[in-house]
């Protein structure tokens, strides 16, 4: 989800607006009824009526959720890959808490602002990656060959499909392309962006979530 999104939901739960009083706003002010249908310059003019109508956004050393964010030089990195394996079902507390903890195991650091050498960043980065090439066979570096698999969030998000979809191969790929496409309204895969792949890898997160709730652990292919 992009930062303005997020921001507009942040709004729409402080302002204590119901989903059809927030979708006819949103369509009074842009024609349109979701905030993921707009173009970012359509965004900020919903940010800004909202502001004018009482919203108070998260101060700037703060997540739109109200939450300090994570500082440090790897920080991004290792939040970027955290939250990659909260939406495979690897990791079960998002909390940057317990991300915290996860890189002290890793390098006896005890916060992610205190790491300033990159041999203790890389540490706990690889240990994270090796942590989901072993639960769901992302190899980060790897296409296999195709090129829209170069972002690492279109790994994450094939990963996720096979999860979704057990017996998906990259041959015939059961949907994807027009999961994604749907998602994100990219009609080939090669155009999917950094942003796009993140709504999809966030959707994707939620159904795995939301399987495992119902029925357990959902079966996982290994290998990309």
């Amino acid at each position: 989800m992009t930062t303005s999104i997020a921001a507009i939901h942040v709004a729409k739960r402080q302002m204590g607006l119901d989903e059809d009083t927030y979708r006819a706003k949103l369509a009074r002010i842009t024609g349109k009824q979701s905030a993921k249908d707009m173009t970012e310059d359509e965004r900020q003019t919903v940010l800004a009526v909202f502001r004018n109508e009482g919203f108070a956004p998260a101060p700037a050393n703060r997540r739109v959720d109200g939450r300090q964010k994570l500082t440090g030089k790897y920080a991004k990195k290792l939040q970027a890959l955290w939250i990659a394996a909260w939406n495979l079902g690897i990791v079960h507390d998002r909390d940057d808490k317990a991300l915290i903890a996860f890189v002290k195991r890793q390098t006896g650091i005890d916060h992610t602002r205190f790491l300033v050498y990159a041999d203790d960043a890389k540490r706990a980065i690889e240990a994270l990656k090796a942590w989901i090439k072993r639960e769901v066979g992302v190899s980060y570096g790897n296409t296999n060959g195709y090129n829209w698999l170069v972002a690492d969030g279109a790994k994450i998000a094939w990963a996720q499909w096979k999860i979704l979809m057990p017996g998906a191969g990259l041959l015939v790929r059961k949907g994807f392309d027009s999961e994604v496409a749907k998602l994100t309204g990219r009609l080939m895969l090669q155009e999917v962006t950094t942003a796009d792949w993140q709504i999809v890898m966030n959707s994707f997160g939620d159904r795995i979530r939301a399987g495992r709730g119902r029925s357990g652990d959902l079966p996982v292919s290994r290998g990309v």
